[in-house]
């Protein structure tokens, strides 16, 4: 553990504690930004590359999971990059990037231009402003962590829902092109300020020393054994950092692929595509449901089973989509599914600084980030697959929900050579 202490002086000092709502509304609000560079967003927009750039829809799959992977390569560099520089100016430079990224999709004309496009976009916006908003909510809430790690999660998937309907809604008044250029322009205006003017002072993975710990906490810590933070090495060296590798690349994998296919999918048990579309908003409330009850869970009860607990709900989802039909059941479904991407995201993001502490909190979570975005672009090829050789969805759906069972098993396991850590 470091002993570094700031001095009042130093601009990494912690925030006041009034302004932890502040920290947690400007995080929350650039994660929700990150929605043109999500599956949820660019889905918008695949119609309009196949029509006028005369591509087919595999080639536009494909370069979509070419420029996915080639992004998800940089990810463990990125959380370097977050750890050394600290979340303000990352946040500052992302987002200048992100919006570069943006701009240049509104020039695409062509198969190579679109991979060189779809690169930028899920480098920047799904994976290094998502870390990056992350990171500041782990290294700014140390006491009630997970509770406003549930919040982060809840409301910015809600509020990223809207994306699409956002972006479909500018696309039918100035086009796509023009849509790009709006996107940009909004990332520009805020994410940048909000680092600039809302991030002064925020604390860095090495300022343990300065953060106040709950003074009834004290005896039960002084109870613990402690020890240094992990390095990325250190944390990639133990069944801990694979389990969370295991749970949520499963959950990206899969909850990427339902969402992917999702119109097809509900199309093919009797469902219009308005009425298919639709079904994205009850996911709103299992997000919303899960994401403050596993934050409120991992605070006062404990984080035991709570890996376990997402995996049984990817498996409930793909076992409702494989019997979802008009009524009830698919509301369900929609629900659940929306549970489980809330859940995972709350539990990888509150067990890693439990578990390896916040000195290199970007390093350890850009790797485990490698892990996570490769497998939500490998989902919807899988799925794809999958209904092509089975000729329909339900066992295909069935099928792959061998994966989350699997990842269930691995999670019950204990990882005793994991040692513990200081607050």
């Amino acid at each position: 553990m470091s002993t570094h202490v700031a001095s009042p002086s130093t601009t990494d000092r912690p925030n006041p504690a009034g302004r932890a709502g502040v920290v947690l509304l400007l995080a929350t609000l650039t994660a929700a930004l990150t929605g043109p560079g999500q599956t949820i967003g660019v889905a918008v927009f695949i119609d309009h590359f196949i029509e006028d750039l005369s591509l087919s829809r595999a080639q536009v799959s494909g370069a979509y999971l070419v420029g996915t992977l080639i992004g998800a390569s940089m990810m463990p560099w990125v959380g370097r990059f977050i750890d050394r520089r600290g979340v303000r100016r990352a946040q500052i430079i992302i987002g200048v990037l992100f919006a570069l990224a943006l701009a240049n999709m509104s020039r695409v004309n062509g198969l190579i231009w679109l991979v060189v496009g779809f690169t930028g976009i899920r480098l920047l916006g799904q994976g290094s402003l998502s870390l990056t908003s992350t990171v500041t909510v782990s290294l700014r809430f140390r006491e009630k962590r997970g509770t406003a790690l549930g919040l982060f999660a809840t409301v910015s998937g809600a509020l990223m829902v809207l994306t699409p309907v956002g972006l479909a809604f500018l696309i039918s008044v100035v086009g796509w092109r023009s849509t790009w250029l709006v996107a940009a322009t909004v990332i520009l205006v805020t994410v940048v300020p909000f680092a600039w003017f809302g991030m002064r002072g925020m604390p860095t993975g090495n300022d343990h020393d300065v953060v106040k710990i709950d003074p009834a906490q004290e005896d039960s810590l002084s109870d613990r054994a402690h020890g240094r933070d992990y390095d990325r090495a250190e944390a990639m060296r133990t069944r801990s950092f694979w389990m969370l590798a295991v749970v949520t690349g499963a959950a990206s994998m899969l909850a990427t692929a339902l969402n992917f296919h999702q119109i097809d999918l509900l199309g093919e048990a009797g469902f219009s595509e308005t009425a298919a579309a639709a079904l994205f908003i009850p996911q709103i409330i299992g997000s919303t449901l899960a994401g403050l009850s596993v934050g409120y869970i991992s605070d006062r009860v404990g984080t035991r089973f709570l890996p376990a607990a997402g995996m049984v709900l990817l498996v409930a989802a793909h076992w409702l989509a494989a019997v979802a039909s008009p009524g009830p059941t698919v509301i369900i479904y929609a629900i659940v599914l929306g549970s489980t991407g809330a859940a995972i995201r709350t539990i990888s993001s509150t067990l890693l600084p439990t578990w390896f502490g916040t000195t290199n909190l970007g390093s350890i979570q850009g790797s485990l980030t490698l892990f996570n975005v490769g497998a939500s672009a490998l989902g919807p090829v899988a799925l794809a697959v999958a209904q092509s050789g089975f000729g329909s969805y339900p066992p295909a759906v069935m099928m792959l929900s061998i994966i989350p069972l699997a990842a269930l098993l691995f999670s019950l396991g204990q990882d005793r050579n994991r040692r513990p850590i200081a607050v």
